[in-house]
């Protein structure tokens, strides 16, 4: 029965190290761990279940230290049971400690990360605004050119309106002084009527006295010869 006890003891013992190794395996790779966060959540599960085994052995051993018949024997295991619980509690002090360090690695590398991002978004920024730049003056210089063109055509516009209207103006003088002169030749001719006007009365007055004086005369005549005594 005793035989039987400390191969149980030996086989507890034996799991409680190989559970021991294995977390500390395990926190060596959360040192070395360079993220993301995912892997190290990986590694933290992995070892939970680690440790819930190990605490498990070790409660298995202190059971067996309460069954040993000899007092020697428990407690030589009640001395190795509270060795292996300090080395889990030392195992966990690590546990926390190689997770903290892998959490600010991390932390700084996605911060890097982050900063280069934030880098490379600011040089794409800068390019995709100098190309736009560029793209706007060019715009803006196609639409002086438009601007001048159009400003050119209107000048030219303006410069076949005012010869238009020079030649107009011209066309008005001539035609004012074509009517100045007719004006004139009207007024003439008025002039002219006037005085034909005039004379052709004083001819007919001309005529009527010179037919009355006729007609006195023939009447005397006839008067002398008829009528000699009156």
């Amino acid at each position: 029965m005793a035989a039987s006890s400390d191969v149980h003891v030996r086989i507890c013992g034996q799991e409680i190290i190989k559970y021991d190794l294995q977390i500390k395996a395990l926190i060596q790779d959360i040192r070395e761990c360079p993220g993301p966060q995912a892997a190290l959540m990986d590694f933290n599960a992995e070892v939970k279940e680690k440790f819930n085994q190990l605490r498990l052995r070790i409660q298995d051993l202190e059971q067996m230290s309460r069954e040993q018949d000899k007092e020697t024997d428990r407690l030589a295991i009640q001395v190795e049971t509270e060795s292996q619980r300090k080395q889990m509690l030392s195992n966990q002090t690590a546990w926390r400690k190689a997770n903290l360090a892998c959490k600010l690695a991390i932390d700084s590398v996605e911060k890097d990360e982050l900063l280069d991002q934030a880098a490379s978004s600011t040089v794409r920024h800068r390019k995709a605004t100098k190309e736009s730049l560029v793209h706007t003056s060019s715009d803006i210089t196609e639409s002086l050119m438009s601007i001048s063109r159009m400003m050119a055509e209107q000048v030219h516009h303006s410069e076949d309106t005012i010869g238009s209207l020079v030649t107009s103006s011209k066309t008005v003088q001539e035609t004012n002084d074509e009517f100045r002169s007719m004006t004139g030749t009207i007024h003439l001719g008025r002039k002219l009527i006037l005085k034909y006007n005039r004379r052709e009365l004083t001819d007919k007055l001309l005529i009527f006295l010179a037919l009355a004086l006729f007609l006195a005369t023939v009447l005397y005549i006839l008067k002398k010869r008829l009528f000699p005594f009156i």
